[in-house]
C-alpha cells in the first residue's frame, strides 16, 4: 500500500530533526571567518580556489566571502535549499556536497579567474532539488521540485555568463548546478 503524500512529508520532517542544525553550523563557519576578515584583515583574509592556488582553495573556497552582503546573499538562499535537501535525507546532502566538490576541481585546474562563496553550493543545492522529483516521479520528490523551481528558477539565468553580473563567477554558479545533477542521478532510488 503506498504512503500518502503527507504520510511521507511527516516521515521526511522527523528525519531531518537534528540534521537541520548542520546547514546552520556551516554557515558558522562562514559567518566566523567573514568577521574575523573584516575585523582583523579589513577584507583581505579570503580562501578563495585560486587557478594554480593550492588544492585547498577548492575546500575552502564555499567559506569565503567577499563582504557581508555576498555572505548575507548566500546566506539567504543556502539555508532553506539545505533544509529541502536535508529532508530527504543526510546522505542526499552529503551526495551534493561531494558532487559540488568533484565539479570545481575541472574549474581550479583549468578556469583562468578565482572564485569563492557558497553559492556553488546553492546552486548546487538547487541543481539537485530542481532534477530529483524528475528522476523518481513520486509526487513529494515532484512537489520538492516545482516548489524549488516557482521559488528559486529566477537564480537560474546566472548559470549564462551573459546574464551574470560582472565579477560574479557564473563558472562557479555552473560547476555547483552540475555538481547538484551529479548527486542526484547519484543517490536517486525508483
Amino acid at each position: 500500500m503506498s504512503d500518502s503524500l503527507a504520510q511521507r512529508l511527516d516521515r521526511s520532517l522527523a528525519r531531518l530533526g537534528a540534521k537541520a542544525l548542520a546547514p546552520v553550523l556551516i554557515l558558522l563557519v562562514a559567518w566566523i571567518q567573514e568577521l574575523i576578515d573584516q575585523l582583523l584583515f579589513a577584507g583581505r583574509w579570503n580562501l578563495p580556489m585560486l587557478p594554480g592556488g593550492p588544492a585547498l582553495g577548492v575546500l575552502t573556497a564555499p567559506f569565503s566571502h567577499s563582504g557581508f552582503g555576498h555572505l548575507m546573499a548566500n546566506s539567504a538562499l543556502f539555508l532553506p535549499l539545505s533544509w529541502l535537501v536535508l529532508l530527504r535525507g543526510g546522505r542526499d546532502y552529503l551526495a551534493v556536497w561531494i558532487g559540488v566538490y568533484v565539479c570545481a576541481i575541472p574549474v581550479w585546474l583549468f578556469w583562468p579567474v578565482g572564485s569563492h562563496g557558497l553559492s556553488g553550493v546553492v546552486y548546487g543545492l538547487l541543481g539537485y532539488l530542481l532534477l530529483i522529483g524528475w528522476l523518481e516521479k513520486r509526487p513529494f520528490s515532484l512537489l520538492l521540485s516545482v516548489f524549488c523551481l516557482l521559488s528559486y528558477g529566477a537564480v537560474l539565468p546566472s548559470l549564462i555568463p551573459l546574464f551574470s553580473p560582472a565579477g560574479v563567477s557564473w563558472i562557479g554558479h555552473l560547476s555547483g548546478f552540475l555538481g547538484g545533477v551529479l548527486a542526484a542521478f547519484a543517490v536517486y532510488r525508483e
